[in-house]
């Protein structure tokens, strides 16, 4: 284990990394290991179901207004804070992120592309006007006042459920958008959507020196694609993650263990503690 924190603290020594990270960097602010599918075994709501069917956009935006601010209210961890700390020194050159809730951002990362989008954001589908999820907050409370919160991070609909039972019985009103009466959306990537940042993923990829990916198990392709794309280019790759991934065969470097407290040893190895 100390040889192979010696091994990542020369790669990050080195500089031009870029950080492919997953949902096991935010287990530890209280977000489960998975790519939320609105929290159960029943499929999500689709891209097509929701722009083609008022009906999934209202529960959508019931389940999204019932969890969004528990995502709002976690604070980054020790290992977002490390990332941007070396973003700042000049180590890490980009971030390319699966995750949706924020939190690189929160701890002060501005090279992120986020692939998946943000829970952080609400899109319009007709003008395409990018604003705040803080903004349209007072909004939809004023049309449904009896929304309830649920507190609960892991509860959160990152994708909320295909559940055409209580998508039939919801009678949320959604708020149209402010701008143009467009549909709103919660700016995150839906399945059958086109995925984000994907090009500015590429391009932190194309000019790294090493991969670093953290919490991620690469069977969402959009991560082993920025993998694959860096090694493409001469990269070396480097992973932390709590069990087996789709990329353990082509690593240079792989600790399975947790990240945070290996970031923070890497850290101390490169302040010279």
């Amino acid at each position: 284990m100390i040889s192979a924190v010696e091994d990542l603290a020369r790669l990050l020594s080195a500089g031009n990394v870029v950080v492919v990270s997953g949902a096991g960097l935010s287990t530890t602010a209280g977000l489960p290991d998975y790519r939320g599918n609105g929290g159960g075994e029943t499929p999500s709501v689709t891209y097509d179901m929701f722009v083609s069917n008022p009906m999934w956009q209202r529960w959508v935006w019931q389940r999204n207004q019932e969890t969004w601010r528990a995502l709002d209210a976690l604070a980054p961890t020790r290992g977002h804070l490390l990332l941007s700390s070396w973003e700042r020194d000049g180590i890490i050159t980009g971030t390319a992120t699966q995750n949706v809730d924020g939190l690189h951002a929160k701890a002060g990362s501005v090279r992120v592309a986020e692939m998946h989008g943000s829970f952080t954001r609400v899109a319009c589908i007709d003008c395409g006007e990018i604003t705040s999820r803080r903004e349209l907050d007072s909004r939809l409370r004023a049309l449904n006042p009896y929304t309830v919160d649920d507190p609960q991070p892991g509860h959160a609909a990152v994708l909320a459920e295909a559940d055409s039972g209580a998508a039939a019985a919801s009678t949320f009103i959604v708020a149209p958008c402010a701008t143009c009466g467009g549909t709103l959306k919660p700016d995150i990537v839906f399945f059958g959507e086109t995925v984000q940042a994907l090009d500015e993923a590429f391009e932190f990829a194309d000019d790294a020196k090493t991969i670093l990916v953290l919490g991620s198990s690469l069977l969402v392709m959009t991560g082993m694609w920025v993998v694959s794309r860096g090694l493409s280019s001469g990269a070396a790759l480097a992973i932390v993650n709590a069990g087996p991934t789709q990329a353990d065969r082509l690593a240079d470097l792989r600790i399975d263990t947790p990240i945070d407290a290996v970031l923070a040893e890497a850290d101390a190895l490169l302040r010279g503690e």
